[in-house]
Protein backbone atom coordinates (compact mmCIF):
# COMPACT_ATOMS: atom_id res chain seq x y z
CA UNK A 1 0.00 0.00 0.00
CA UNK A 2 1.31 3.44 -0.96
CA UNK A 3 1.47 6.17 1.68
CA UNK A 4 -0.52 9.33 1.12
CA UNK A 5 1.90 12.24 0.64
CA UNK A 6 2.07 15.03 3.22
CA UNK A 7 0.66 18.26 1.83
CA UNK A 8 1.95 21.75 2.64
CA UNK A 9 -0.29 24.50 3.97
CA UNK A 10 -2.85 25.33 1.31
CA UNK A 11 -3.75 28.74 -0.10
CA UNK A 12 -7.24 29.21 -1.57
CA UNK A 13 -7.38 31.38 -4.70
CA UNK A 14 -10.28 32.63 -6.80
CA UNK A 15 -10.47 30.42 -9.88
CA UNK A 16 -12.40 33.15 -11.72
CA UNK A 17 -9.74 35.83 -11.18
CA UNK A 18 -8.08 36.60 -14.54
CA UNK A 19 -4.54 36.42 -13.15
CA UNK A 20 -4.88 33.24 -11.03
CA UNK A 21 -3.59 30.86 -13.71
CA UNK A 22 -0.65 33.14 -14.51
CA UNK A 23 0.29 33.47 -10.83
CA UNK A 24 0.24 29.71 -10.33
CA UNK A 25 2.23 29.09 -13.49
CA UNK A 26 4.90 31.51 -12.28
CA UNK A 27 5.06 29.53 -9.02
CA UNK A 28 5.76 26.30 -10.91
CA UNK A 29 2.26 24.78 -11.11
CA UNK A 30 2.19 22.71 -14.28
CA UNK A 31 -1.11 20.83 -14.24
CA UNK A 32 -4.72 21.47 -13.30
CA UNK A 33 -7.57 19.04 -12.60
CA UNK A 34 -11.00 20.34 -13.54
CA UNK A 35 -14.42 19.09 -12.43
CA UNK A 36 -16.16 22.37 -13.18
CA UNK A 37 -19.75 22.74 -14.38
CA UNK A 38 -19.82 22.81 -18.17
CA UNK A 39 -20.69 26.48 -18.59
CA UNK A 40 -17.80 27.47 -16.32
CA UNK A 41 -15.39 24.95 -17.84
CA UNK A 42 -16.17 26.26 -21.31
CA UNK A 43 -14.37 29.56 -20.72
CA UNK A 44 -12.07 28.85 -17.75
CA UNK A 45 -10.30 25.70 -18.96
CA UNK A 46 -8.91 27.33 -22.14
CA UNK A 47 -7.64 30.27 -20.05
CA UNK A 48 -5.63 27.94 -17.84
CA UNK A 49 -4.33 25.98 -20.82
CA UNK A 50 -3.26 29.20 -22.53
CA UNK A 51 -1.37 30.20 -19.38
CA UNK A 52 0.84 27.13 -19.83
CA UNK A 53 -0.85 24.84 -17.30
CA UNK A 54 -1.89 21.43 -18.64
CA UNK A 55 -5.60 20.93 -17.95
CA UNK A 56 -7.07 17.48 -17.31
CA UNK A 57 -10.84 17.73 -17.32
CA UNK A 58 -13.80 15.63 -16.25
CA UNK A 59 -16.20 18.23 -17.64
CA UNK A 60 -17.89 17.46 -20.94
CA UNK A 61 -17.56 21.00 -22.31
CA UNK A 62 -14.52 20.26 -24.49
CA UNK A 63 -14.99 16.56 -25.25
CA UNK A 64 -14.55 15.83 -28.97
CA UNK A 65 -13.41 19.42 -29.56
CA UNK A 66 -10.59 19.77 -32.10
CA UNK A 67 -7.22 20.08 -30.38
CA UNK A 68 -8.46 18.63 -27.07
CA UNK A 69 -7.85 14.87 -26.98
CA UNK A 70 -10.54 12.65 -25.48
CA UNK A 71 -8.61 9.71 -24.07
CA UNK A 72 -9.00 6.45 -22.18
CA UNK A 73 -5.44 5.29 -21.42
CA UNK A 74 -6.05 1.62 -22.27
CA UNK A 75 -7.94 2.45 -25.48
CA UNK A 76 -6.36 5.38 -27.32
CA UNK A 77 -3.31 6.57 -25.38
CA UNK A 78 -1.49 7.87 -28.46
CA UNK A 79 -4.25 10.42 -29.02
CA UNK A 80 -2.69 12.39 -26.14
CA UNK A 81 0.30 13.38 -28.28
CA UNK A 82 -0.15 16.94 -29.59
CA UNK A 83 -0.32 17.39 -33.35
CA UNK A 84 2.18 20.22 -33.03
CA UNK A 85 4.65 20.99 -30.27
CA UNK A 86 5.81 18.62 -27.58
CA UNK A 87 3.68 19.53 -24.57
CA UNK A 88 0.05 18.71 -23.92
CA UNK A 89 -2.14 21.69 -23.01
CA UNK A 90 -5.65 20.30 -22.54
CA UNK A 91 -7.15 16.79 -22.38
CA UNK A 92 -10.50 15.31 -21.39
CA UNK A 93 -11.59 12.09 -19.75
CA UNK A 94 -14.73 10.44 -21.10
CA UNK A 95 -18.27 10.08 -19.87
CA UNK A 96 -18.41 7.60 -16.97
CA UNK A 97 -20.98 5.37 -18.70
CA UNK A 98 -18.58 4.71 -21.55
CA UNK A 99 -16.04 2.75 -19.46
CA UNK A 100 -17.97 -0.50 -18.80
CA UNK A 101 -19.19 -0.44 -22.40
CA UNK A 102 -16.01 0.28 -24.31
CA UNK A 103 -13.54 -2.00 -22.48
CA UNK A 104 -15.19 -5.33 -23.34
CA UNK A 105 -16.28 -4.14 -26.79
CA UNK A 106 -12.75 -2.93 -27.58
CA UNK A 107 -11.51 -6.42 -26.74
CA UNK A 108 -14.11 -8.03 -28.99
CA UNK A 109 -13.53 -5.55 -31.80
CA UNK A 110 -9.79 -6.23 -31.68
CA UNK A 111 -10.27 -10.00 -31.82
CA UNK A 112 -13.30 -10.49 -34.04
CA UNK A 113 -14.44 -7.16 -35.50
CA UNK A 114 -17.47 -5.33 -34.08
CA UNK A 115 -20.34 -4.80 -36.53
CA UNK A 116 -22.86 -3.34 -34.09
CA UNK A 117 -24.15 -3.37 -30.53
CA UNK A 118 -27.06 -2.53 -28.26
CA UNK A 119 -26.67 -1.36 -24.67
CA UNK A 120 -28.99 -0.75 -21.74
CA UNK A 121 -27.54 0.84 -18.61
CA UNK A 122 -28.47 0.97 -14.93
CA UNK A 123 -26.51 3.93 -13.54
CA UNK A 124 -25.78 4.89 -9.95
CA UNK A 125 -27.17 8.09 -8.47
CA UNK A 126 -23.75 9.66 -7.93
CA UNK A 127 -23.40 9.96 -11.69
CA UNK A 128 -25.85 12.85 -11.44
CA UNK A 129 -23.72 14.67 -8.85
CA UNK A 130 -23.78 14.76 -5.05
CA UNK A 131 -26.85 17.05 -4.70
CA UNK A 132 -28.78 14.71 -7.02
CA UNK A 133 -27.66 11.67 -4.99
CA UNK A 134 -28.68 13.29 -1.70
CA UNK A 135 -32.07 14.39 -3.01
CA UNK A 136 -32.89 10.97 -4.46
CA UNK A 137 -31.83 9.18 -1.28
CA UNK A 138 -34.01 11.48 0.82
CA UNK A 139 -36.98 10.99 -1.51
CA UNK A 140 -36.47 7.24 -1.84
CA UNK A 141 -37.14 7.34 -5.57
CA UNK A 142 -35.53 8.50 -8.79
CA UNK A 143 -36.53 9.45 -12.32
CA UNK A 144 -34.95 6.78 -14.52
CA UNK A 145 -34.55 9.08 -17.53
CA UNK A 146 -31.11 10.65 -18.19
CA UNK A 147 -31.58 13.16 -21.02
CA UNK A 148 -28.80 13.11 -23.62
CA UNK A 149 -26.81 10.34 -21.93
CA UNK A 150 -27.30 7.71 -24.63
CA UNK A 151 -26.37 10.09 -27.43
CA UNK A 152 -23.29 11.32 -25.58
CA UNK A 153 -22.10 7.79 -24.79
CA UNK A 154 -22.58 6.60 -28.37
CA UNK A 155 -20.68 9.58 -29.80
CA UNK A 156 -17.75 9.17 -27.41
CA UNK A 157 -17.61 5.42 -28.12
CA UNK A 158 -17.21 6.11 -31.84
CA UNK A 159 -14.62 8.78 -31.16
CA UNK A 160 -12.25 6.90 -28.85
CA UNK A 161 -12.50 3.57 -30.69
CA UNK A 162 -12.53 5.16 -34.17
CA UNK A 163 -15.42 2.84 -35.01
CA UNK A 164 -18.38 3.05 -37.36
CA UNK A 165 -21.31 0.67 -37.12
CA UNK A 166 -24.86 0.25 -35.90
CA UNK A 167 -25.73 1.01 -32.29
CA UNK A 168 -28.72 1.44 -30.01
CA UNK A 169 -28.37 2.72 -26.44
CA UNK A 170 -30.77 3.25 -23.53
CA UNK A 171 -29.50 4.85 -20.32
CA UNK A 172 -31.36 4.67 -17.00
CA UNK A 173 -30.80 5.91 -13.45
CA UNK A 174 -31.45 3.43 -10.61
CA UNK A 175 -31.63 3.60 -6.82
CA UNK A 176 -28.02 2.67 -6.13
CA UNK A 177 -25.44 5.15 -4.86
CA UNK A 178 -22.47 4.11 -7.02
CA UNK A 179 -21.67 1.89 -9.95
CA UNK A 180 -22.75 1.76 -13.59
CA UNK A 181 -24.06 -1.60 -14.85
CA UNK A 182 -24.46 -2.19 -18.58
CA UNK A 183 -26.26 -4.96 -20.47
CA UNK A 184 -24.79 -5.39 -23.94
CA UNK A 185 -25.48 -7.43 -27.06
CA UNK A 186 -22.68 -7.34 -29.66
CA UNK A 187 -22.82 -8.40 -33.31
CA UNK A 188 -19.39 -9.61 -34.48
CA UNK A 189 -17.78 -10.19 -37.86
CA UNK A 190 -16.69 -13.72 -36.95
CA UNK A 191 -18.44 -16.66 -35.27
CA UNK A 192 -17.60 -17.08 -31.58
CA UNK A 193 -18.54 -19.11 -28.54
CA UNK A 194 -18.36 -18.17 -24.86
CA UNK A 195 -14.83 -19.56 -24.51
CA UNK A 196 -13.64 -17.44 -27.45
CA UNK A 197 -15.10 -14.31 -25.88
CA UNK A 198 -13.58 -15.06 -22.48
CA UNK A 199 -10.16 -15.70 -24.04
CA UNK A 200 -10.29 -12.55 -26.17
CA UNK A 201 -11.16 -10.33 -23.22
CA UNK A 202 -8.49 -11.88 -21.02
CA UNK A 203 -5.84 -11.50 -23.72
CA UNK A 204 -6.81 -7.90 -24.43
CA UNK A 205 -6.67 -7.02 -20.74
CA UNK A 206 -3.18 -8.49 -20.38
CA UNK A 207 -1.93 -6.36 -23.28
CA UNK A 208 -3.42 -3.16 -21.84
CA UNK A 209 -1.79 -3.38 -18.41
CA UNK A 210 -0.03 -0.17 -17.38
CA UNK A 211 2.01 -1.25 -14.38
CA UNK A 212 4.15 1.90 -14.56
CA UNK A 213 1.15 4.11 -13.68
CA UNK A 214 0.31 4.31 -9.93
CA UNK A 215 -3.48 4.36 -10.37
CA UNK A 216 -3.71 1.68 -13.06
CA UNK A 217 -5.46 -1.58 -12.14
CA UNK A 218 -3.43 -4.77 -12.34
CA UNK A 219 -5.87 -6.03 -15.00
CA UNK A 220 -8.08 -3.35 -16.57
CA UNK A 221 -10.78 -5.89 -17.52
CA UNK A 222 -11.67 -8.63 -15.02
CA UNK A 223 -13.73 -11.52 -16.39
CA UNK A 224 -16.09 -13.23 -13.91
CA UNK A 225 -18.92 -15.72 -14.19
CA UNK A 226 -21.63 -13.26 -13.16
CA UNK A 227 -21.77 -9.59 -12.15
CA UNK A 228 -22.50 -8.81 -8.50
CA UNK A 229 -22.91 -5.05 -8.05
CA UNK A 230 -22.25 -5.26 -4.32
CA UNK A 231 -19.09 -7.37 -4.54
CA UNK A 232 -17.50 -5.92 -7.68
CA UNK A 233 -17.76 -2.16 -7.04
CA UNK A 234 -14.13 -1.65 -5.98
CA UNK A 235 -12.50 -4.03 -8.48
CA UNK A 236 -8.77 -3.27 -8.61
CA UNK A 237 -7.58 -5.74 -11.26
CA UNK A 238 -6.44 -8.27 -8.65
CA UNK A 239 -9.55 -8.76 -6.56
CA UNK A 240 -12.56 -7.07 -5.05
CA UNK A 241 -11.76 -5.17 -1.82
CA UNK A 242 -14.85 -4.35 0.21
CA UNK A 243 -13.94 -1.06 1.93
CA UNK A 244 -10.74 0.35 0.43
CA UNK A 245 -9.31 3.80 1.08
CA UNK A 246 -9.00 5.41 -2.38
CA UNK A 247 -6.56 7.97 -0.94
CA UNK A 248 -3.96 5.24 -0.50
CA UNK A 249 -5.29 2.27 -2.51
CA UNK A 250 -5.06 4.00 -5.86
CA UNK A 251 -6.24 1.11 -8.05
CA UNK A 252 -9.40 0.39 -6.03
CA UNK A 253 -12.43 0.81 -8.26
CA UNK A 254 -10.27 1.30 -11.36
CA UNK A 255 -10.97 -2.00 -13.15
CA UNK A 256 -14.01 -2.87 -15.28
CA UNK A 257 -15.70 -6.21 -14.51
CA UNK A 258 -17.42 -8.25 -17.24
CA UNK A 259 -19.53 -11.37 -16.82
CA UNK A 260 -22.75 -13.19 -17.77
CA UNK A 261 -21.22 -14.01 -21.16
CA UNK A 262 -23.84 -15.76 -23.29
CA UNK A 263 -23.81 -16.51 -27.05
CA UNK A 264 -27.04 -15.58 -28.82
CA UNK A 265 -26.16 -17.02 -32.22
CA UNK A 266 -22.94 -17.77 -34.11
CA UNK A 267 -21.96 -14.10 -34.46
CA UNK A 268 -23.76 -12.49 -31.53
CA UNK A 269 -22.93 -12.46 -27.84
CA UNK A 270 -24.53 -10.96 -24.75
CA UNK A 271 -22.69 -9.86 -21.62
CA UNK A 272 -22.90 -7.55 -18.64
CA UNK A 273 -20.22 -5.17 -17.37
CA UNK A 274 -19.83 -2.99 -14.30
CA UNK A 275 -17.54 -0.21 -13.10
CA UNK A 276 -17.25 2.44 -10.40
CA UNK A 277 -18.50 5.67 -11.93
CA UNK A 278 -16.88 8.12 -9.49
CA UNK A 279 -13.50 6.34 -9.32
CA UNK A 280 -12.74 4.84 -12.72
CA UNK A 281 -15.40 6.98 -14.37
CA UNK A 282 -14.43 10.34 -12.84
CA UNK A 283 -11.75 11.30 -10.29
CA UNK A 284 -9.57 8.20 -10.62
CA UNK A 285 -9.87 8.16 -14.38
CA UNK A 286 -8.68 11.73 -14.84
CA UNK A 287 -5.76 11.16 -12.43
CA UNK A 288 -4.79 8.08 -14.47
CA UNK A 289 -4.91 10.25 -17.58
CA UNK A 290 -2.48 12.72 -16.00
CA UNK A 291 -0.20 9.87 -14.93
CA UNK A 292 -0.14 8.66 -18.52
CA UNK A 293 0.70 12.13 -19.84
CA UNK A 294 3.52 12.42 -17.31
CA UNK A 295 4.89 9.00 -18.29
CA UNK A 296 4.78 10.08 -21.95
CA UNK A 297 6.73 13.24 -21.00
CA UNK A 298 3.95 15.50 -22.24
CA UNK A 299 3.89 17.74 -19.15
CA UNK A 300 6.74 20.18 -18.70
CA UNK A 301 7.09 22.30 -15.54
CA UNK A 302 9.46 24.54 -17.50
CA UNK A 303 7.12 25.13 -20.42
CA UNK A 304 7.13 28.84 -21.36
CA UNK A 305 4.06 31.00 -21.48
CA UNK A 306 2.48 31.09 -24.92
Amino acid sequence: MRRRPTLPNLTVLDVNAPDTARQLREQGVCLHFSALPNDTAMHLEPQWAEAGITVFSNASAHRRVDGVPLVIPEINAEALRPASGTHLRHACATNCTLLPLVFPLAALHHAFGLKGYTMRSEQGLSGGGHPYLRKAMEAGRVDADIPGEAEKTAAEFRHVLQWQGEDSLECNRVMRADGHHVFVEAKLSQPVDAADVHAAMTAWSAKQRMEHLPSAPDEPLMVVEAIDVDVHLFADGRGFPRAPDPATEFSAGMAVVVGNIEPVDANTVRFQAFSHNTLRGAAGGVVLLAELAHAMELISPMAPHP
